[in-house]
């Protein structure tokens, strides 16, 4: 989605594009950090029809653009406000920046961060040094806390984003980028929190080369610059989503609201999916994995492509971060299918009687499907949960009017959150007609027609009433089938099994199957 087109124009009264521009330019950062490359996103560039050029701020030594401002913020302190030490909120990177900037100037730092911060984060600023205090749900609630803790202990606080040293310190991407790249720029997407970077960003553009757009990029959840721009004055959200903790902000600061109204040319909103996506194009150009508030800028890139039918342009999505905690990599890839319009999601309605699934499975032919889940539960019809492999947003309601014309009455659920996040996990429960059933799992070969040799040596008096597969990327899929099998034909199962030689393991006797499945 992108937001209506907001005005460019001129600064109200504070530190003018002047000012900005030599604080950017005499800016104290190379102490501390990089000068970091300008990539071209080679698959990505081919994707879209158009040049994406990175700026690898998740290169950093803390592996975030941060340090840049709050470095340039702290060198310019007296000696005897160093000596005090300094404090700051931060939801990670900006606390990152602080303590190696502290460690550099040997001073002592405070560190206070919503506890939902990603672990990564609140040991990487332990590890250098500083005192890390947990306080709230989010930036804003961290801020407060900082701001008591600062008058306790008369500590120097280094903001995030609403000072103008950060600001100008942040800027210095911007200087790098043109420098790095004076040839041709469309556009520079910019992610948004407080608003210090696309601030840094865009004094330094509208000074020098004023015809290149600066969009500012924000997610679904946690638009507060985009809703203040557009209401003229500063808008506190009372949420914020925490998935892009790197931009989890309430409020944006005054400054950052000053200069991005009458700078920053457009504002793009994307969501949790999109920048899942936007992960993945990232690791298959870079094998970098950024966290989520690093992607936004990728995301926006696609989106605003996409929206704008542009072919041949360049633009460049500064990559800000990429603190990313381990555990939150399998949620990441399974958005990305849906958020890349990877994967299709439906509820498919079919008759619950022998050979049904089989016949809709050969409806789908030599389509990968990423999941199936099904549990017996009606005499008359059964209700399965799929997933499939797709190649763009269209498909899935071309796939929905093609099962609905084979009579398998069909919801469409790729874009239904609910769906996405717990019903696909919760598919199941115990049955009373799931008489003489026998639980399995399987080993399959994740190649096409593996799962059609399976149903096809099915006996036409056994009935699936059980069935669970999700694509997790591996060579072999693991499948866990309850077949309804009498007793008479144990003989015969044993003979199907051997058969198929699929590696199985019988879990008919497993204490969890008999307590929430049997």
């Amino acid at each position: 989605m992108v937001a209506p087109k907001t005005r460019t124009g001129t600064l109200r009264a504070g530190l003018t594009l002047a000012d900005y521009l030599q604080k950017i330019l005499t800016a104290r950062v190379y102490d501390v950090a990089n000068e970091t490359a300008l990539e071209v996103a080679n698959d990505l560039s081919k994707r879209v029809g158009n040049q994406v050029l990175l700026k690898r701020e998740d290169t950093q030594p803390v592996f975030s653009f941060k340090l840049r401002g709050a470095y340039n913020k702290m060198v310019n302190l007296s000696p005897a406000r160093l000596k005090r030490g300094v404090i700051c909120a931060s939801a990670g990177n900006h606390a990152q920046g602080v303590a190696l900037a502290a460690r550099s100037l040997a001073c002592k730092a405070m560190v206070v961060m919503p506890v939902t911060t990603p672990r990564v984060k609140v040991d990487a600023v332990r590890a250098l040094g500083a005192d890390a205090v947990l306080h709230g749900d989010s930036y804003s609630d961290a801020h407060v806390h900082a701001l008591v803790l600062q008058r306790q202990h008369k500590l120097t606080f280094v903001h995030p984003f609403d000072d103008p040293d950060v600001i100008a310190g942040q800027g210095t991407v911007a200087m790098e980028i043109l420098r790095q790249h004076p040839g041709p720029i469309d556009a520079v997407f910019v992610a948004i929190g407080g608003g210090g970077l696309v601030s840094g960003v865009a004094a330094y553009i509208k000074s020098v080369r004023p015809g290149i757009k600066v969009i500012g990029v924000q997610t679904t959840d946690s638009d507060a610059m985009l809703r203040s721009v557009k209401a003229g004055k500063r808008v506190q959200l009372h949420d914020v989503g925490l998935f892009s903790d790197g931009t989890a902000v309430k409020l944006v600061g005054e400054e950052t609201f000053r200069l991005a109204s009458a700078l920053v040319d457009d504002f793009i909103v994307v969501d949790t999916d999109a920048v899942c996506a936007a992960i993945k194009d990232v690791f298959q150009d870079t094998r970098s994995i950024l966290e989520p508030a690093g992607a936004l800028g990728v995301a926006a890139v696609k989106q605003y492509v996409d929206t704008h039918r542009c072919k041949g342009k360049t633009f460049v999505a500064i990559t800000c971060g990429a603190n990313m905690n381990f555990d939150r990599l399998g949620f990441v890839a399974e958005r990305a299918e849906v958020g890349e319009a990877r994967e299709a999601l439906f509820a498919v309605t079919i008759p619950e009687e022998r050979g049904s699934f089989k016949r809709f499975c050969e409806l789908l032919g030599p389509r990968a499907v990423t999941e199936f889940n099904y549990r017996i539960s009606d005499a008359k019809q059964a209700h399965v949960f799929v997933g499939l492999a797709t190649l763009n947003r269209a498909e899935s309601d071309q796939l929905a009017r093609l099962f609905a014309r084979h009579g398998f009455e069909t919801l469409n659920l790729t874009g239904d959150d609910l769906a996405k996040e717990h019903v696909r996990h919760m598919v199941g429960g115990r049955s009373a007609l799931a008489q003489d059933e026998r639980l399995y799992r399987f080993i399959f070969p994740e190649r096409p027609g593996a799962l059609m040799r399976f149903l096809s040596s099915l006996h036409p008096n056994w009935n699936i009433s059980l069935f669970h597969y999700r694509n997790q990327g591996a060579d072999h899929g693991r499948i866990l089938v309850g077949i309804q099998v009498p007793r008479v034909d144990k003989k015969a199962f044993r003979e199907f099994l051997e058969s198929l030689a699929y590696p199985c393991q019988d879990e008919t006797d497993n204490p969890a199957y008999r307590l929430f499945l049997r």
